[in-house]
């Protein structure tokens, strides 16, 4: 399968069918991801495979009593056959761009930083799990980080990280909901690349 193929095949999907994904292969799948670019080479993106044995237990830290009972998409979701937590460390960006070779750029202050990139290295290894896991036949969503981002980095040992999204893996049982958003209407892919060319 091509790249090309892949890109247009990736789905999210919420509603696993409880098969447990192995831990194993998640974290070879979650090393691998981690060959994506990182700025100044910080490699400040860290994840972290949490098996489905402790699924229960990320969802009491991720979520609240009032979600679990009355989303629609929760009972598909908490199915999920394992998750992995990306997080960025900022603090490994400023350091890297407070040495002697990236000082004059003056990113050594968070200020300065007009787009964080450890927010876009950790983008890049996620963009690059989810195409691991599509080609591997396993399906997954991204569950990004709006609420209760402190009590996840707590429980997973990773407080001076920031949680930039989770991704909850598993195999579709079919009963996924397409997301509304999909309806919404949109420039075609060709109309928002420019080219500004020579001729």
């Amino acid at each position: 399968m091509t790249l090309s193929d892949l890109l247009a095949a990736r789905r999210m999907v919420r509603s696993f069918d409880g098969r447990a994904v192995p831990g194993d292969l998640l974290s070879e799948l979650a090393t691998t991801a981690l060959l994506s670019p990182t700025a100044g080479n910080s490699a400040g993106v860290r994840m972290t495979v949490v098996d489905q044995s402790r699924l229960a237990e990320y969802f009491s830290v991720a979520t609240d009593d009032a979600w679990r009972r009355g989303a629609p998409r929760a009972a598909g979701l908490m199915r999920a056959g394992g998750v992995v937590l990306i997080t960025s460390r900022p603090q490994d960006y400023l350091a890297r761009y407070s040495e002697p070779d990236k000082a004059e750029s003056g990113l050594g202050d968070p200020q300065q930083w007009a787009i964080p990139y450890w927010h876009t290295d950790a983008a890049m290894a996620t963009m690059s799990l989810l195409l691991l896991l599509e080609e591997h036949e396993l399906v997954a969503t991204i569950w990004g980080n709006f609420r209760h981002e402190e009590n996840v980095l707590t429980w997973a040992g990773a407080g001076d990280e920031r949680l930039f999204a989770t991704v909850l893996v598993g195999y579709p049982d079919g009963n996924d909901t397409p997301s509304a958003s999909l309806a919404r209407p949109v420039p075609p892919r060709a109309k928002r690349v420019r080219r500004l060319s020579g001729d």
